[in-house]
C-alpha cells in the first residue's frame, strides 16, 4: 500500500487528463463552487507525478474561479499509465452506484432544513423540489408517484386473436 501525503499546489499549475470523459455542467460547476466556498476544500485533488489531474477536475476549475491559490493534492505515484486511465473512470462510476438510505436522508435534510446553515440547503446538491419531497411525502405526493393499476378483467380487450 502507497503512503500518501497532501501536497498544496497551485491550480494553474494542476494539467486536466484529455482522456478525462467525465463532464460538469455549468449548472452542477456552480455547485461544487458553492461547496468550496461554503465548507473549504476538503477533498485532495489525486494527480500523478507531472502534475496530471487523475481525479478533481472539477474542483480544480471551481478553485481557479474562486481564486483559491492552493488546492490540497495527493499524489498517486503508484499507479501505471493503465491503471491511471482505469482509476480516473472507476473514481466517477462508483460513486455514481451508491444508493440513499431515504428515510436517513429525509430526516437529515429535515435536520438541516430547521437550523440557519449559512448556506442555502441546495449548495449540497439537492433541488428544493426534491427536498421538499423527501421531506414531506404526503399522500397525494405517493399517489402521484404510484398510480394505482386497474383490475385486468374489468377493461375490454384492445387486442384478439389473429390481430397483427
Amino acid at each position: 500500500m502507497a503512503t500518501l501525503h497532501i501536497i498544496e499546489c497551485s491550480p494553474g499549475d494542476l494539467r486536466p487528463n484529455r482522456s478525462n470523459a467525465r463532464t460538469h455542467s455549468p449548472k452542477q460547476f456552480l455547485q461544487i463552487a458553492r461547496s468550496i466556498t461554503a465548507f473549504g476544500f476538503n477533498n485532495p485533488v489525486l494527480i500523478d507525478a507531472s502534475n496530471e489531474i487523475i481525479a478533481g477536475h472539477g474542483r480544480v476549475l471551481a478553485a481557479i474561479e474562486l481564486g483559491i491559490a492552493s488546492v490540497p493534492t495527493v499524489r498517486l505515484e503508484h499507479l501505471n499509465a493503465a491503471q491511471k486511465r482505469a482509476y480516473v473512470i472507476a473514481d466517477n462510476r462508483l460513486a455514481e452506484l451508491a444508493g440513499w438510505d431515504k428515510e436517513t436522508l429525509a430526516l437529515e435534510l429535515q435536520g438541516l432544513a430547521e437550523i440557519d446553515l449559512g448556506f442555502e440547503l441546495t449548495d449540497i446538491g439537492f433541488e428544493v423540489a426534491e427536498i421538499d419531497l423527501l421531506v414531506k411525502p404526503d399522500d397525494d405526493q405517493r399517489e402521484a408517484q404510484e398510480p394505482p393499476l386497474p383490475d385486468p378483467g374489468c377493461l375490454p380487450p384492445i387486442t384478439r386473436r389473429g390481430d397483427i
